[in-house]
């Protein structure tokens, strides 16, 4: 399986970031250990989403659409609300 990731600043809460990974708890680490230069600044993260497909090329394609306008939009409504 292969995953899009989105994860959430726990204290700028309105920093979030998207990733694929075939393993987003490893990846959630690498976020939270300051591997990575996007999102060190950030730490720590914890998931807000994690969407599942059986083909990498989907996974890329929804990615790539949650990175765009209708997928921000989507994300906001969905996954990024307090309730």
């Amino acid at each position: 399986m292969f995953h899009v990731y989105v994860i959430i600043s726990e204290i700028h809460p309105d920093r979030y970031y998207i990733g694929f990974s075939s393993r987003p708890s490893d990846r959630l680490s690498e976020h939270n250990a300051g591997k990575n230069p996007s999102t060190a600044d950030f730490r720590p993260w914890r998931f807000a989403a994690i969407f599942s497909f059986p083909s990498e090329a989907q996974t890329r394609r929804f990615e790539r659409y949650l990175k765009g306008g209708s997928g921000r939009a989507f994300l906001r409504r969905h996954a990024l609300s307090e309730e």
